[in-house]
């Protein structure tokens, strides 16, 4: 840990600030406990600073933590794809190492982390780098899926998927190879299935600490089109990367997350992909013809739901990602439970471009930095 938290709680956020009618800044003031403000860029004169003042004085070093929100929302990874006879297999090298990175601006959290060499980070760096969440790994309905995983953290660590498996690949202590301690290695290998939007995390105990820490990504199996037919499987194409109708939809990633930075089991930090307000600071480009589809996962620790509400617009809802038709049709908030995740689909066709809001419904949850805008374009 590079500073001194243990006396910072929760409520001392809330308490930092008193900019907008409400009297909380979120996360604004936080730079001044820990170290000077180090300069800021000037916001475009388009994008407003935080909702009544919200938001955070400085930028996060993105180069140094390794890893980009912004990049995060749309790296896929699809691993190392060979045929074994006649069967794909889609492979991926995974590690789990110790990892500090920058959560808000001078707030650094003593992390856990999963790293891929397909990553972007990694591609880019040429060698494995950690990431929070971990790599986005994604595959479609049937392939047979490899991971040989490593740990090469101090810590004893496991991967668990949410998924269809046998009670060998299940990735919890006592059941197979159970827990893998520090150093050592086993390879995780199963089916995909079913499609959907799904999870993977450690499942080594303290499960609780083991999750808040960092160790947790995103899990999506394409439906397979040639299982469907009709209107299903013209839905399935449009789900499925290796099909020219899933290249007219804009796809993202979100993982909702939270961090505890003093250790007290109650979290000081929220964000989507684990910077605070990083896509308030960074509006994500929205393309208002197309089709939006937002993987969304539930990964709070210490908080019993997390939410998602999109301003002005509505959505429609597949939960857990498992079926081709909605589960819910025409709403604009969702709230799920940890390890819940869901598909929404959207679109800004015949809006006016501008800037239009998503946040958690929780109100303290928006203002400790779970908050961003979209940039609707012509």
């Amino acid at each position: 840990m590079k500073h001194d938290r243990s006396q910072l709680s929760r409520r001392d956020f809330l308490k930092l600030g008193t900019l907008g009618t409400a009297g909380i800044a979120g996360l604004a003031g936080l730079r001044a406990l820990f170290q000077p403000a180090r300069a800021q860029e000037t916001p475009t004169q388009s994008i407003p600073h935080g909702h009544n003042g919200s938001g955070t004085v400085g930028e996060v070093d993105h180069a140094a933590n390794g890893f980009d929100p912004m990049e995060i929302l749309t790296d896929f990874d699809y691993g190392e794809v060979k045929q074994e006879g006649d069967r794909t297999v889609r492979e991926w090298n995974i590690i789990s190492i110790n990892k500090e990175f920058e959560i808000a601006p001078g707030l650094v959290f003593p992390g856990w982390v999963y790293g891929s060499q397909t990553a972007a980070a990694s591609r880019r760096a040429g060698r494995i780098v950690g990431q929070c969440p971990g790599p986005t790994l994604r595959c479609v309905e049937g392939e047979r899926l490899r991971l040989n995983f490593l740990n090469g953290s101090d810590h004893p660590h496991t991967m668990h998927f949410h998924g269809i498996h046998s009670a060998m690949m299940d990735g919890v202590a006592g059941v197979g190879r159970g827990v893998i301690e520090p150093g050592g290695s086993f390879i995780y290998e199963f089916d995909a299935k079913p499609f959907g939007c799904h999870l993977y995390h450690c499942h080594a105990l303290p499960l609780k600490r083991h999750v808040h820490k960092g160790l947790y990504g995103a899990f999506i199996v394409d439906p397979d089109p040639t299982k469907y037919s009709g209107e299903e499987q013209i839905k399935a194409r449009s789900r499925n990367h290796q099909y020219d109708e899933n290249q007219s939809v804009q796809e993202m990633v979100m993982v909702m997350n939270a961090f505890d930075t003093n250790f007290d089991g109650d979290n000081e930090v929220y964000a989507a992909n684990s910077i605070a307000f990083a896509y308030m600071n960074q509006p994500i480009h929205i393309q208002k013809e197309k089709l939006q589809r937002l993987y969304l996962v539930n990964i709070t620790e210490f908080d019993p739901i997390n939410s998602i509400h999109i301003h002005a617009n509505f959505f429609d809802y597949y939960d857990h990602g498992t079926t081709l038709q909605p589960t819910l049709k025409t709403v604009d908030t969702i709230m799920q439970c940890q390890a819940q995740r869901g598909i929404l689909e959207f679109t800004f066709a015949d809006f006016e471009p501008g800037l239009y809001m998503f946040h958690a419904h929780q109100s303290e949850f928006t203002e400790l930095g779970w908050m961003g805008f979209f940039n609707v374009t012509e």
